[in-house]
């Protein structure tokens, strides 16, 4: 199977076809946790996703009532002793308790709804 997924047509270097089927992958897990909090606005393009072993990432794009483009990116960050978090690339914050017990139910729940609706047929 994974071989198959390999084999791109119009992507000739194997290091390449993989670097798109991870990015693509990723993009649609994105898209799956990106739904977790409920439906995603019309207008609205919201992703949640785990980047690596200690990072989640949370962006949202928008337009606001008079119709200029906002963005936030939030990206948590697993450390030892605790998870801070940077908004659109400013300074870290650790993350209050009630905040860490939510991004924590988070993962929890992108990770049972990717497997089941992403990998379940790689599985």
């Amino acid at each position: 199977m994974i071989k198959r997924l390999l084999k791109l047509p119009g992507i000739p270097n194997a290091e390449e076809r993989a670097s798109k089927l991870y990015n693509d992958l990723l993009r649609h897990e994105g898209r799956i946790g990106g739904t977790l909090f409920g439906p995603v606005p019309k207008g609205t393009h919201r992703e949640f996703f785990c980047l690596d072993e200690y990072t989640w990432v949370w962006h949202e794009e928008w337009k606001d009532e008079t119709g200029t483009r906002k963005v936030r990116n939030t990206r948590y960050n697993v450390r030892p002793d605790g998870i801070v978090k940077s908004q659109n690339g400013k300074h870290y914050q650790r993350l209050s308790d009630r905040e860490a017990v939510r991004l924590l139910e988070a993962a929890k729940s992108y990770e049972k709804r990717v497997t089941s609706e992403l990998y379940q047929a790689v599985a």
